[in-house]
């Protein structure tokens, strides 16, 4: 004979959030920067797209602002161990931008005003995965945060998100961009927890 009736559920459990390994929750939002931050001007800013063939495609700021805009909801983790969880951007997706280039890297080297770069597998920007993001949180990306554009790569470490955003060189070779050279993991999954070489 049954003790519990068949509609009785229990309490409700109260379930803590699912992290990558090593990483702790944060509600503030950390400043790091491999370096001074750059200010840009919006009248001055410009992406480009240097395919492997020399050919590019350049967006002003004006020009990036009439593509289509996406309001990713995700959750970002850095390789310093802390994540953050239901990030809101505003920006255009790399799907958006890649339109029309003509390709046969299966690499990226995101470029930064300020010198910053690092390395990607060109599929991981495709699919909705990647944005270069101007606003967070409803207000315009400060520069502390990568303003006016970054990248935004929710699905690796934050440092392949590069802050201030100048452009993406497509490549058939893969090349380490700044911290890959300094010893951080080639690809920094982080649910993997691919934070150095070897890992």
């Amino acid at each position: 004979m049954g003790i519990v009736s068949p509609g009785f559920q229990g309490r409700p459990r109260t379930q803590e959030p699912a992290l990558p390994p090593g990483q702790y929750l944060t509600e503030d939002y950390p400043v790091l920067s491999a370096g001074p931050t750059p200010r840009v001007s919006l009248d001055t800013w410009e992406f480009v797209i240097s395919a492997e063939n020399g050919s590019e495609h350049r967006w002003s700021w004006q020009e990036l602002m009439a593509l289509p805009q996406e309001t990713p909801t995700v959750d970002i983790h850095c390789v310093t161990r802390w994540s953050k969880l239901g990030t809101t951007w505003q920006g255009v997706s790399l799907d958006t931008l890649l339109e029309g280039v003509e390709t046969g890297a299966h690499f990226a080297l995101t470029h930064s005003y300020g010198g910053y770069t690092t390395n990607l597998p060109l599929d991981d920007l495709r699919g909705g995965q990647a944005w270069v993001v101007h606003t967070f949180d409803g207000a315009p990306l400060p520069a502390e945060h990568g303003g006016p554009a970054r990248m935004l790569v929710p699905h690796l470490y934050f440092w392949k998100s590069a802050k201030w955003v100048r452009g993406i060189r497509l490549k058939t070779m893969d090349e380490p961009g700044f911290w890959e050279t300094a010893g951080y993991h080639d690809y920094g999954d982080p649910w993997r927890e691919q934070r150095y070489q070897g890992d």
